[in-house]
């Protein structure tokens, strides 16, 4: 009888509380907890917004004035005109579109290789690949910066989208973890139908990789849009800079115009932002996909 009643009592729970009760209150713990994460990694992301819409005088006033008053919209008037912010939006999204577009191509055929073609040295070629991305890149940018130099394509765009024709390290991993998951029978049936390899990875692979491809996509895109070391590095020209350098001329030693460049970050950002949230839902789809095999 007393084991009955201890066996009662711990399925109900501490305090007389179900399972189901107790499954509901570390629920709603664990939402009040990721709520205060996301609310505090959100708050810069709130002040830049809204000092875009204030005057200069009204930044660093305590306690800190959230909402604008007054509201104005002069700033992205004077940024989108004295900055030349049209012509960096051009030059961005030249750099980012091409190169990411060019990666996932050339990436999307090395992880099809890696995944399904078997050829000597698959595996020793994979892991010298890995190997790679424990490089950290300030220790290849100076080599990086004496070959580019030496090919005369400083002050040019070929660093920033060249390399990236040629695919990345994270890239290929990513795809070749993608193509794992896809069941062998599509490949058996292709080939018994006749298709060469180039075949099955355009005709039957890719029709299937849209959740990697769009995952590539975005996080390409994210990347070089929002590039600045790169650019500052190897651009000279004015006319040539991407929006992050064109933004930076506004944080010079004499002058910090913070309203201007809050204003243009707010801009820069837009695009990003929409980006992401179109293809938010292939995000989960991947990530989930690329973890089954090893």
């Amino acid at each position: 009888m007393a084991t009955l009643e201890r066996t009662q009592e711990t399925a109900a729970g501490p305090r007389g509380f179900g399972k189901h009760q107790q499954e509901i209150i570390y629920r709603l713990i664990a939402y009040i907890v990721l709520s205060a994460g996301a609310i505090t990694m959100l708050l810069p992301f709130f002040w830049m917004l809204s000092t875009s819409f204030k005057p200069e005088r009204g930044i660093f006033v305590m306690p800190p004035q959230w909402i604008p008053d007054p509201f104005i919209l002069d700033n992205y008037i004077k940024v989108w005109s004295q900055t030349d912010l049209p012509r960096a939006f051009a030059n961005s999204a030249f750099i980012a579109i091409t190169s990411t577009v060019g990666e996932i191509f050339v990436s999307t055929m090395a992880g099809f290789a890696f995944a399904r073609l078997r050829f000597p040295g698959r595996r020793a070629f994979f892991g010298l690949l890995l190997v790679t991305m424990m490089i950290p890149g300030v220790v290849t940018m100076i080599p990086a910066f004496i070959l580019f130099r030496f090919l005369n394509w400083i002050d040019t765009w070929n660093p920033l989208i060249i390399p990236l024709l040629f695919g990345s390290a994270y890239a290929v991993f990513m795809c070749r973890q993608f193509f794992m998951t896809l069941p062998v029978e599509l490949e058996d049936a292709a080939k018994v139908d006749g298709a060469n390899f180039f075949q099955i990875y355009w005709h039957i692979f890719m029709p299937q990789a849209k959740p990697i491809v769009a995952t590539l996509l975005v996080l390409g895109i994210i990347a070089r849009w929002n590039d600045f070391l790169g650019p500052l590095i190897y651009i000279r020209s004015v006319e040539k800079f991407p929006i992050p350098l064109m933004l930076a001329r506004l944080n010079s030693l004499y002058e910090r115009n913070w309203t201007l460049l809050m204003a243009g970050s707010v801009i820069a950002l837009a695009p990003v932002i929409v980006l992401f949230f179109a293809l938010q839902r292939y995000f989960v789809e991947s990530i989930a996909l690329t973890g089954i095999k090893g």
